[in-house]
């Protein structure tokens, strides 16, 4: 029964993509340096991969290869003009940019549990120390912040109770003083009240009375004062 022959189409799956296309080149490269071994020949590769990252392979020197292959179709092509130093390596730092780029997200997406079908399990353990080490970081952060969050509000509780028996101490000070304003207020009245009673002569017959006389009092002073002198004769 003959192999049903596979249609070659590109891969949809993202991931899918870039794990073939790793196994792929793997095995070109590996195809080209077989045949560079096996029949002696000067084979170069030059692959781009579709985020523009570079790979390359040359069984001797990959310069000497383009400079033959660009004299062999000199009637054809022209021979490019040697671009200047400058643009040289900047072409070479945009190169390495691209890689350095390339491989960043490359491992970002590893680390959220993408494209992890080609690797082995040493790469897969190594992976999980950088993720482990990353929580570990991530865990404290978050205890210092909370920690510091923690400190803030106590220092804020501690300034409020300490403000708040300072307005009790004022609160305090503050009755104090009308306490005072009234007894003196008080005072004053009882000093007015007193002063409106005539003051008694040394020499009276009455006793110093408080301001309020009884009816026997009255009485007294109403009579003449030789009288008095007589009741007082009567009750010794």
């Amino acid at each position: 029964m003959a192999r049903e022959k596979t249609k070659i189409k590109k891969i949809d799956k993202l991931t899918a993509r870039q794990v073939t296309f790793s196994k792929r080149k793997r095995g070109l490269i590996k195809k080209a340096q077989e045949l560079s071994v096996l029949c002696d020949a000067d084979v170069s590769l030059i692959i781009f991969s579709a985020t523009g990252k570079l790979h390359d392979f040359s069984s001797s020197s990959m310069e000497d290869t383009l400079t033959r292959y660009y004299g062999h179709h000199s009637n054809k092509v022209e021979k490019p003009v040697r671009p200047c130093v400058a643009l040289e390596i900047e072409n070479t730092n945009w190169k390495m940019l691209c890689n350095e780029v390339y491989d960043q997200a490359h491992e970002l997406r590893q680390m959220k549990g993408e494209d992890l079908e080609g690797l082995n399990g040493e790469e897969l353990e190594q992976l999980e120390k950088k993720l482990e080490a990353g929580l570990s970081l991530v865990i404290k952060t978050k205890e210092e912040q909370t920690w510091n969050e923690i400190n803030k509000l106590q220092r804020e509780e501690a300034q409020l109770i300490k403000e708040n028996k300072q307005l009790k101490h004022e609160m305090k000070i503050l009755d104090r003083g009308k306490l005072v304003t009234v007894n003196s207020e008080l005072v004053n009245n009882v000093s007015i009240g007193s002063s409106s009673i005539p003051p008694l002569d040394d020499d009276s017959p009455y006793p110093p009375s408080s301001g309020v006389l009884s009816e026997a009092e009255v009485s007294d002073r109403r009579q003449p004062t030789g009288a008095f002198f007589c009741k007082q004769s009567i009750k010794y």
